[in-house]
C-alpha cells in the first residue's frame, strides 16, 4: 500500500498491539514460544492521547507498560477468538512520547495515531491543534518516513460517531498542515453515508475500517459470546465503559463496510481489520477491496498463525 509514494506494506499491525514504540507487553515475552512474531508487519503506535490519561489500564512509571499481566480492562475468549476491551486510551501522552526520542530514531515507514478526547467538538478542535505543534516541534527536521491515523472510533472514551459529521472533515484540515498522510480509523460499524464523505476529503489519503465495535451493537449475539447479551463482563468488574468488541465476528461488519465503498466507487487505499485471524480471512480482505490489513487480536488469542498470515499476503 503505496501513500504518497512511500510503500507501507500490506500487513500492519493493529494500533497499540505492540504498544507506543513497538516494545510489545509483557505477555508477548511468553507468547514468543507459541508463534507471535510481527516481522513483515508495518508498526502503528498505541493511540496517543494530548495530555496523561489514566484510562481503565494500570501503567508502571515509564507511563507505557501494564502493571497486570492479565489486565482487569480486557476479556479474553480464546476459543472463539475475541476480545472485549475498556482500556481507555491509558498513555502518557504525547509529548512525554516524543520526548524519549524513540520515533525521531525510526527509519522504516511507521505509522502515529492519535485522538482527542475532550469534552466538546471545539475543545477537541484546539487538542488536535496542540498535537499538530507538537509534531512539528519535535519531529521537525526529522526524516522518518510516517503517517498519521486519526482515530474517530475508539467506544471507551465517551465518543460516538453520530456526534461526528463535520468534525471528521476539519479534524483534517488541521491535521493537514503537518504534511503526512493522512488515515481515518473508524469503527466497523461506522454510517456508510460518513465513511463516503471523508474518503473524498482531499487531505485523506487512506480508510482504516476496524475498530472495535461498542457493546450492545446491533447485530451481534452478545449472549453467546459473553454469556450475557444484557450487561457487560467489563461492567460487572466495576469499569466505567462496557468495552468494545474485537475478533471474528467483527470482521463480517468490516468486509460489509469495505464492499459497498468499493462499489460505491471508492478508490482511495482501504485498510481493513478486526477478525483477521487466518490466511482465509486475510485473502477474503484482499478479495473485497482491501490495500493492507491490520493484525491485532490474532496475536493474543492465535499467535501460532501469525507468520502464515503474514507470509501468505507478502508473498
Amino acid at each position: 500500500m503505496k501513500l504518497r509514494e512511500v510503500e507501507y506494506g500490506r500487513v500492519l499491525c493493529a494500533s497499540g498491539a505492540r504498544g507506543f514504540y513497538g516494545e510489545g507487553y509483557p505477555f508477548h515475552r511468553i507468547w514468543r514460544f507459541f508463534g507471535l512474531n510481527w516481522r513483515g508487519t508495518t508498526f502503528v503506535a498505541k493511540t496517543t492521547t494530548l495530555e496523561p490519561r489514566v484510562g481503565n489500564l494500570h501503567l508502571g512509571k515509564d507511563g507505557v507498560t501494564p502493571t497486570e499481566l492479565m489486565p482487569r480492562c480486557i476479556v479474553v475468549k480464546p476459543l472463539s477468538g475475541h476480545v472485549l476491551n475498556a482500556v481507555g486510551l491509558s498513555g502518557p501522552g504525547a509529548e512525554a512520547l516524543y520526548q524519549s526520542g524513540r520515533y525521531q530514531r525510526m527509519r522504516r515507514p511507521f505509522m502515529q495515531s492519535f485522538m482527542s478526547v475532550a469534552s466538546s467538538k471545539e475543545a477537541r478542535f484546539e487538542e488536535l491543534r496542540r498535537y499538530v505543534a507538537l509534531d512539528k516541534r519535535y519531529m521537525q527536521g526529522v526524516d522518518s518516513p510516517r503517517a498519521l491515523v486519526l482515530n474517530f472510533a475508539c467506544p471507551n472514551i465517551g465518543l460516538h460517531y453520530e456526534e461526528l459529521g463535520d468534525e471528521v472533515l476539519t479534524a483534517l484540515d488541521i491535521a493537514a498542515d503537518l504534511d503526512v498522510p493522512l488515515i481515518a480509523n473508524f469503527s466497523v460499524v461506522t454510517p456508510m453515508e460518513l465513511l463516503l464523505e471523508v474518503s473524498e476529503h482531499q487531505s485523506c489519503d487512506a480508510l482504516w475500517i476496524g475498530n472495535t465495535i461498542p457493546w450492545g451493537t446491533a447485530g451481534v449475539d452478545w449472549k453467546q459470546l459473553f454469556g450475557d447479551g444484557e450487561v457487560s463482563p467489563l461492567t460487572k468488574r466495576g469499569l466505567p465503559s462496557a468495552g468494545g468488541l474485537s475478533g471474528p465476528t467483527c470482521l463480517l461488519f468490516a468486509l460489509e463496510r469495505l464492499w459497498h465503498l468499493r462499489y460505491l466507487g471508492v478508490t482511495k487505499p482501504i485498510i481493513l481489520g478486526n477478525g483477521i485471524q487466518s490466511v482465509y480471512a486475510a485473502n477474503l480482505a484482499f478479495e473485497f477491496g482491501a490495500d493492507a490489513i491490520a493484525l491485532g487480536v490474532v496475536g493474543i488469542v492465535r499467535p501460532w498463525r501469525m507468520r502464515s498470515i503474514i507470509k501468505a499476503v507478502n508473498h
